[in-house]
């Protein structure tokens, strides 16, 4: 297993996330709030907040996924805002709802310290071998030399 993929790091690191509890079913994560996300009325940046969520659902579909030979994307996030969050620490949970092949459906909600929802919503993720990332990869050069 390719551990650093599995590991924080990039974006999930930058904003001080970090893993409460994961397995191949439930993944929960944690991101203080501070002015460094804050939007320009000193809230909670959305983004950010989906950025917890989708971390939160692509480290459950890589426990789920053999790193060895395949990676995941989240390839859909639809999730709605429902509270503003100032201060504190948010909780991304990505629990999962079904499973369809390379396909798995996440059902996220980032809950405040009192937990109230502050979003929620679902995110698709794809598991894709690395064979079929090289072969899209080779038809696109080859594509690009053909013009």
């Amino acid at each position: 297993m390719n551990e650093k993929a599995s590991s924080i790091n990039g974006l999930m690191k930058l904003l001080n996330m970090e893993i409460v509890e994961a397995s191949k079913t439930r993944v929960e994560m944690s991101m203080p709030i501070t002015p460094d996300l804050y939007q320009p009325f000193n809230f909670v940046h959305g983004g950010a907040t989906i950025a917890l969520l989708e971390s939160a659902a692509s480290y459950a579909a890589e426990k789920n996924a053999n790193l060895e030979v395949e990676t995941v994307f989240g390839v859909n996030v639809n999730v709605n805002h429902r509270k503003s969050g100032k201060s504190g620490t948010l909780r991304g949970i990505a629990e999962l709802e079904r499973h369809e092949g390379a396909k798995y459906y996440w059902r996220v909600v980032a809950l405040d310290d009192e937990g109230d929802v502050v979003s929620e919503g679902t995110i698709l993720t794809l598991t894709v071998s690395y064979e079929r990332l090289a072969e899209k990869a080779a038809r696109k050069g080859a594509k690009n030399a053909a013009k």
